[in-house]
Order: structure tokens, then sequence, then C-alpha cells
């Protein structure tokens, strides 16, 4: 047990690494592209977001499980109260 918070560190860093490798690899393949545009674009931060899909269309089966997620989240509030009430209800007896 001893040597547990070095195996979690030493995860954490290759954790980190792994993000950092793919976020480098995305940019690099974001450059290979605007290298080979024909035509360059008016805006470079434009150009990126749309390469990395932040300007794609919405897919509608995202827009459904953010409204089931935003519905979960009012069910899961609903309840927390409820049970609220019925531990001071507990309590009076």
């Amino acid at each position: 047990a001893a040597g547990m918070p070095a195996v979690g560190s030493r995860l954490k860093s290759l954790e980190r690494h792994d993000l950092f490798a793919i976020v480098e690899y995305f940019l690099f393949a974001v450059l290979v592209a605007l290298y080979e545009e024909p035509e360059k674009p008016n805006s470079a931060l434009d150009f990126l977001k749309h390469h990395l899909g932040a300007s794609a269309p919405e897919n509608p089966e995202i827009e459904a499980l953010r409204l089931e997620v935003a519905e979960m989240k009012e069910k899961y509030e609903a309840v927390l109260e409820e049970n609220k009430k019925l531990k001071t209800k507990v309590k009076i007896y």
C-alpha cells in the first residue's frame, strides 16, 4: 500500500502525457490541412474550429441526450427535495 501514491501519480503523469500527445496530433493534422489548403482562410481560428469539429452541425442524437440529461437532473432535484421532506417527517415521529 505504501507504493500506491507513486503508482497513482505515475498514472496521472501518463494520462497527462497521453492528453498532450492527442492534442499535438490534432493540431499537427490541422496545420497540415491548412498548409494543403489552396485558398488560405481569412480566419485561422475559424479554420481550426472547423477542422476540429467545433462548427459542425449538431447531431440530433446529441441534442436528444442533452434534453434527457436535463430531465434527469430535474427529476433528481425533485427526489432530493422529497427525500429531505421525508427525513424531516421521520424526525418528527
